[in-house]
């Protein structure tokens, strides 16, 4: 039987770019698999007319699904839309789509054929190709990588690439435990997979830098830093 896939694209106030996004994507998927996928928009807590367009193309699309989560928040967003998917096969990409989708059947085979509990997308294996990113985010990049390998003494590189898939019975197993709301969710949930011995595949991907990113930076290496204490603590 073939397995379902369910791709998540978490979204918040992305107004001027989801619905062209969202069609580069729902074109992929139509090409590369069969009838049995679904496109899942988790909106949360935008205040722009994210949730209205994501409504309008929920109801042209079939494969489409949206979700709303009031409190905005990535790992939020990732955690309600995992929570109620029938997918055989959970995932999910950043909305900007700064990742080749072009790799995803290659993520997918390796669940389905090579049996990884976890596949996710690396900027920083050998083989990968970033392109337009900043000296700046290069260096935070690189230095978070060495920081939380340190502190959680754990074997994968690159926690926060936004192309990651992973086996609905391996989600399920761990995400209960998962705590944090936002940006820290991607390094939390690898973190308790590995410690729950569950199996990681890191493929190098080509990225390119979304230069009219929204995230906070300052903001989020602080909620990163946090979110390391605690996981150290065991909290």
């Amino acid at each position: 039987m073939e397995q379902s896939i369910d791709i998540v694209l978490p979204v918040y106030n992305e107004s001027k770019n989801l619905e062209k996004r969202f069609l580069k994507l729902y074109e992929f998927m139509s090409k590369q698999f069969d009838n049995n996928w679904i496109i899942t928009i988790a909106e949360n807590g935008s205040n722009d007319n994210t949730l209205q367009i994501s409504k309008i193309l929920q109801s042209k699309y079939k494969n489409c699904r949206v979700i709303s989560n009031e409190e905005a928040g990535k790992g939020l967003a990732l955690k309600n839309a995992w929570l109620t998917s029938n997918a055989d096969i959970f995932g999910y990409m950043d909305s900007d789509l700064s990742t080749d989708i072009e790799i995803l059947p290659e993520f997918i085979n390796k669940i389905i054929e090579k049996n990884y509990d976890f596949v996710i997308g690396s900027r920083l294996v050998s083989g990968s190709k970033v392109i337009g990113r900043s000296l700046k985010r290069e260096i935070i990049s690189r230095s978070y990588s060495r920081i939380f390998r340190f502190i959680l003494s754990v074997s994968f590189y690159d926690a926060q690439c936004g192309f990651k898939i992973a086996k609905k019975e391996a989600v399920l197993k761990i995400i209960d435990d998962c705590k944090d709301k936002e940006w820290f969710f991607d390094t939390e949930i690898l973190y308790k997979a590995e410690k729950n011995n569950l199996s990681i595949c890191e493929v190098p991907v080509t990225w390119v830098d979304d230069r009219d990113s929204s995230v906070n930076i300052i903001s989020t290496i602080i909620n990163d830093l946090i979110g390391l204490i605690r996981l150290r603590l065991g909290k």
